[in-house]
């Protein structure tokens, strides 16, 4: 071969690991940065079987279906299963008790299922009584649930954040905790989350935009009475909680911040979120110019760039203020336990960290006791009453 032609050779063989490494970083991005999609149906009922009076459900055994604590299973054509206790299990199944189904005879075998850590579908359910109404943002209305307490209540209320590619009602876990506390709720959506308003493509911004929207609930809480505020964050949300509670605006006003599982570092998480669905977690750097470069972030459909330094909250832990609890899972694929850690090392002063033996998002499900008796005495005992 030719020294000419050699090089030629390997100029071309360059430009496809280029282009191989851009169109890598470009589907990340695309992927992260997606609308919310419909749930995925992976689950069979394989049987339905007794178990000391009560109905108990077999599902194939992977690390979801034998985790402890208690979940739901919603059902392919409608339908909603609560699930109790493994009850019994084998090599290849799991058996766990049946709490309630809806519609009551909606449970049958072959049937395909969504596992899920929404526990409550909506406020009735969870046992609250809500009030619909209207947080007007930039682009448009935001709807939000309005939730008072029964008794004992005061002028601080609750801002609930639900995360990336999850609905309101699974931030219902935490409302409860708020209306025993006597705080008044505000459950909120936002821009491009499948309930709030549509902007541009319909994609995420990963916080940045729709941060913007929180900040528009957070005035409407103050416009109707109240005092002081805590900032419930879940995934995601907790990245816009830490954004809204670092805002000159709101200075004194933020009182707390609970988060679960709350995305302290966009870059670390992505690198998670790689290595969950089966890739090399380094290659999650790939997807860095396609949210942070302007151009870049056009071509993959979002309206804004994503500076992720301003998402890291290890290099900004001294600005980190506000008195803070996490609840992380050690198990979480999602929102890496080492950042937690580290923000917890960093603030110990200002930061609590209490973990559970759970997946992203699922402290609550896998001992709700014990993440509800926590959240409780932590605003006993710290949240300032005006």
């Amino acid at each position: 071969m030719k020294a000419g032609a050699g090089v030629a050779a390997v100029a071309a063989l360059g430009l496809a690991l280029f282009a191989g490494a851009a169109g890598l970083g470009f589907a990340i991005a695309r992927r992260l940065t997606a609308p919310p999609s419909g749930r995925v149906y992976s689950l069979t009922v394989r049987g339905i079987m007794r178990h000391e009076g009560h109905d108990a459900v077999v599902l194939d055994r992977n690390p979801s279906t034998v985790a402890t604590g208690v979940y739901n299973l919603w059902l392919e054509g409608g339908g909603w299963v609560r699930l109790g206790p493994v009850v019994g299990e084998d090599a290849g199944t799991v058996t766990r008790l049946v709490e309630s189904t809806e519609p009551a005879d909606g449970l049958a075998v072959g049937q395909r299922a969504s596992w899920s850590g929404i526990y409550y579908r909506d406020p009735a359910d969870a046992g609250l009584h809500a009030e619909n109404v209207v947080v007007e943002t930039l682009v448009g209305p935001a709807p939000a649930w309005l939730i008072r307490p029964t008794a004992n209540a005061t002028n601080v209320w609750a801002i609930h954040i639900h995360g990336l590619a999850s609905p309101r009602a699974g931030t219902l876990r935490g409302v409860k905790v708020a209306a025993d506390a006597g705080f008044v709720s505000l459950v909120v959506t936002y821009r491009n989350d499948g309930e709030g308003p549509m902007a541009g493509s319909g994609r995420s911004t990963l916080g940045v935009t729709e941060t913007d929207d929180v900040r528009a609930a957070v005035r409407f809480a103050i416009a109707h009475g109240a005092r002081r505020i805590v900032l419930f964050g879940w995934s995601m949300g907790g990245a816009i909680a830490l954004q809204v509670a670092a805002d000159e605006e709101f200075k004194g006003v933020i009182d707390r911040l609970i988060l679960d599982s709350p995305v302290l570092d966009w870059s670390a998480t992505i690198a998670a979120n790689c290595a969950r669905v089966g890739l090399a977690p380094q290659v999650g750097v790939l997807a860095r110019p396609w949210l942070q470069c302007g151009p870049l972030a056009r071509l993959v459909g979002s309206r804004s760039a994503v500076p992720l330094r301003r998402f890291n909250w290890i290099a900004r832990a001294t600005m980190l203020s506000v008195p803070t609890l996490i609840f992380q899972g050690v198990d979480d694929t999602s929102s890496p336990p080492a950042v937690a850690y580290r923000l917890a090392r960093l603030r110990s002063e200002s930061v609590q960290l209490e973990t559970f033996r759970a997946n992203h998002t699922l402290g609550w499900n896998s001992d709700s006791g014990r993440w509800q008796r926590q959240a409780l005495e932590w605003l006993g005992e710290r949240t300032l009453q005006p």
